[in-house]
């Protein structure tokens, strides 16, 4: 009885620091981790190269936090597992506010062909319209009265955002990055790439910015049953 009163305990209890130390940093959390993140930035790669966007400044942050103990109200299911690291990316690129409709072009020629990374083609009918609209040739893409677009959402790829460069009164822009909090690997790490660059920076070098972001990704977790998933 005693023994399996200790069962239901270390099942039931949330996660010490020691033990989401020791999972963060086991060999299949390590290689799920830089699995994930190669494959990001070779997404990254894939914009830069192939789009009018010019790659100026990455940041990754990288959590992994330990399950509570069992929830009797409010449940969100953060009692199942033992550990969950999750990453998030996103990349800011420079361009020129007076070719913003040929920047989009771009994108979506490089989204054009079968089986590329970017999710964004002619295809979408939207984001052609936003080209025309950028291009004189057609009104707000979202319907009179709409403004000026500043986003391309694609579901569980990616998000592209820009600043407005034509909305009349006050512009919606990039947010200038958040401070990045001191890394402790392997349980939190926070990279600004390059450090010394910020979205003031860029707006200043090109003229405006685009955002991409990607959705958080949950690499690794170990659940309480004892079940692992790492992507």
């Amino acid at each position: 009885m005693a023994l399996l009163a200790v069962s239901a305990c270390s099942q039931d209890g949330a996660t010490s620091p020691k033990t989401v130390r020791k999972l963060a940093g086991s060999a299949e959390a390590v290689k799920a981790r830089e699995q994930v993140e190669q494959e990001i930035r070779k997404t990254i790669i894939d914009w830069d190269a192939h789009t009018a966007l010019t790659l100026g400044l990455v940041t990754v942050d990288d959590l992994c936090v330990g399950g509570r103990a069992k929830e009797l109200f409010f449940q969100d299911g953060d009692d199942r597992y033992k550990i969950r690291c999750t990453m998030y990316v996103n990349a800011y690129f420079g361009a020129s506010p007076q070719h913003v409709s040929d920047t989009i072009d771009s994108i979506l020629t490089a989204g054009d062909p079968d089986g590329s990374p970017i999710p964004f083609g002619h295809d979408f009918i939207y984001a052609t319209k936003v080209v025309d609209y950028y291009r004189g040739k057609t009104g707000d893409p979202q319907g009179p009265g709409t403004g000026e677009p500043n986003e391309l959402f694609s579901a569980a790829t990616v998000t592209l955002n820009w600043d407005q460069v034509r909305q009349n009164g006050k512009r919606e822009l990039i947010e200038e990055l958040p401070a990045c909090s001191p890394s402790d690997p392997p349980v939190h790490r926070c990279l600004r790439e390059p450090a010394s660059t910020s979205v003031t920076n860029l707006r200043r070098k090109y003229g405006m910015v685009f955002k991409l972001t990607f959705p958080a990704r949950d690499y690794f977790i170990v659940y309480k049953d004892g079940r692992t998933v790492s992507h």
